[in-house]
């Protein structure tokens, strides 16, 4: 890794470094939308920005060789000198996380700055062991970019991409009445992603979090859970008269849910509609969300830049990026949604098939330090090769996922392996067991209950409750659910016979012409057979024993 780091001498150049500190704007222009009303707030329009800080999923802390803790990990067991913020201890910056820092910002479309640098934002709690964080508030590590959503056809801008350090975790013990601090979560890596306030409902606020979710575990980067407190959102919230300049905003801070974000989005509106038609002023303030009570209420008012005394960092030299290096994270990067949907597209699926196979494997795990999780596109990328990729899709969407889902598992839960679910495929197809084939000659209304006595599926939720490291041609063996051959036709007439003798009334409405009711007949006999039968025989059989009966 071709990273170049230089130290000049700061005092030497300060009215340089006044210049490169200096605030560019990061709040953008008010963005001129397509007017779109909205029932919920007739003749007000709403502008959202957000600020995503999401963990980089790397096996150390960003300034520290502390290895990143787990969740369930025991408290300040995983804390290094630096992360207590002891005297005399120093900052290492830890290349893995700048790799897939700059790994998110390409993938943002964003300008990687060959320069970057490092400050300190100052304020005192409890969970900030030194008292100020580093972040790179002035000279970030990329600025521009944009991230086009999955509705629309829209895109929101981003205004930069920086690097900085999480803070602890503290936790109020209401019994002994103290808050008790777990520095675990010290010196983690954090990319905070600022868009542009382009966002005009609480919707597209979420579509935009899902979209960045997705995009992160894409490149490897973050796995982006919000469940699991890796990533956060703090929400920025205006109303205005359509025509008229912003409102003065308000921040919403920490929301761990993108149903939370929305719900306090949508509440945060009605607050300032309320104050501005009574005509009162909105204060530009900081507020919490109370999730029982879905409102928002006031922390703080706002601070601004100078609260925080921003100021260098001396112990960090500036942060200095090589074009080649930039070049080869590029060339490594992996494939990203927009072109994994293309090539999905491409091989002949259907919007539908590609959106649900997009879905399931952004829940995929993200591996440290940029190892590529496994997921449901690779399982299919390698199923599909040699098959057809409309009948692959529907095994893996269908059946395969939703047998899983029936016994509460996700696709990471997967037992089944790629050569084991190909030749289960190939066996349907080769009529060796029978699989769904079969079903598209009978009516909707039996296909539920003969569904459950399909060889092949009977077969594939075998191999997912037994976990069996088998083939499928020799566990079918075992099972009895090798498809019937022509030298079985007795045993199908005995099977045929019987379910004429249970059910006398369909029997006797199908001799005298109703051949609608002839399927019921032919539900029975594939239920008897467990779905080895062939169902266009049985229906044949069915009609020239009832002939013979008259």
């Amino acid at each position: 890794m071709n990273l170049v780091r230089a130290c000049p001498w700061r005092a030497q150049h300060h009215w340089r470094l006044r210049e490169v500190w200096r605030t560019k704007g990061l709040r953008g222009t008010h963005r001129q939308r397509e007017r779109v009303e909205d029932r919920r707030w007739p003749g007000w329009e709403v502008v959202v920005g957000i600020e995503v800080h999401t963990q980089i999923k790397s096996r150390k802390k960003l300034f520290s060789q502390a290895r990143t803790a787990h969740t369930n990990d025991a408290p300040n067991t995983s804390v290094s000198c630096f992360d207590a913020a002891l005297p005399g201890t120093l900052p290492t910056v830890n290349p893995k996380c700048v790799e897939l820092a700059v790994r998110t910002a390409l993938a943002l479309n964003a300008d990687v700055q060959r320069r970057s640098a490092f400050d300190r934002k100052h304020y005192f709690y409890p969970d900030l062991p030194s008292g100020y964080q580093i972040t790179q508030r002035y000279a970030p590590l990329a600025r521009g970019g944009f991230l086009r959503l999955s509705r629309g056809d829209f895109i929101v801008r981003i205004t930069q991409l920086q690097l900085e350090q999480d803070t602890a975790k503290s936790t109020f013990h209401a019994g002994r009445r103290v808050s008790l601090i777990d520095l675990n979560r010290a010196g983690f890596g954090l990319m905070e992603i600022v868009s542009e306030p382009d966002m005009r409902s609480p919707e597209e606020a979420g579509d935009y979090v899902r979209t960045l979710q997705t995009l992160l575990r894409a490149v490897g980067s973050s796995d982006g859970s919000m469940e699991l407190g890796s990533l956060r959102c703090d929400v920025n919230v205006s109303v205005n008269r359509y025509g008229q300049p912003p409102g003065t905003r308000c921040e919403i801070k920490n929301l761990n849910s993108i149903k939370f974000m929305m719900t306090a989005i949508a509440s945060e509106v009605f607050r300032h509609i309320e104050l501005l038609e009574s005509g009162r002023t909105v204060t530009q303030e900081t507020r919490g969300f109370d999730e029982n009570k879905a409102e928002t209420f006031k922390l703080r008012s706002k601070e601004d830049s100078p609260d925080y005394r921003y100021m260098p960092d001396p112990n960090l030299p500036p942060l200095l990026l090589s074009q080649e290096y930039i070049e080869h994270v590029r060339s490594s990067m992996p494939e990203l949604p927009g072109e994994t949907r293309v090539r999905l597209l491409s091989m002949g699926l259907s919007e539908r098939d590609a959106d649900v196979l997009m879905t399931i494997d952004a829940g995929r795990e993200v591996g440290f330090d940029g190892e590529i999780g496994k997921g449901a596109i690779a399982y299919f990328t390698d199923l599909v090769r040699g098959r057809d990729p409309k009948l692959v899709v529907n095994w893996m969407t269908q059946d395969l996922v939703g047998q899983l889902a029936s016994r509460k598992e996700t696709f990471s839960d997967n037992p089944v392996s790629v050569e084991h679910m190909g030749e289960l495929i190939d066996m349907v197809q080769s009529g060796k067991v029978t699989g769904e084939s079969f079903t598209r000659e009978l009516p909707a209304f039996l296909n539920t209950c003969v569904d459950q006595e399909q060889s092949g599926k009977t077969l594939l939720r075998h191999m997912i409750s037994h976990r069996s490291l088998d083939y499928p041609s020799k566990l079918a063996k075992e099972l009895g659910l090798i498809a019937l051959s022509q030298d079985d036709s007795s045993l199908v007439k005995e099977w045929c016979l019987e379910a004429i003798k249970e059910l006398p009334q369909q029997a006797e409405a199908a001799r005298k012409g109703n051949l609608p009711v002839l399927n019921r007949l032919v539900g029975k006999v594939m239920k008897l057979s467990r779905g080895r039968a062939n169902a266009e025989t049985v229906r044949t059989l069915l009609l020239e024993l009832l002939r013979e009966e008259r």
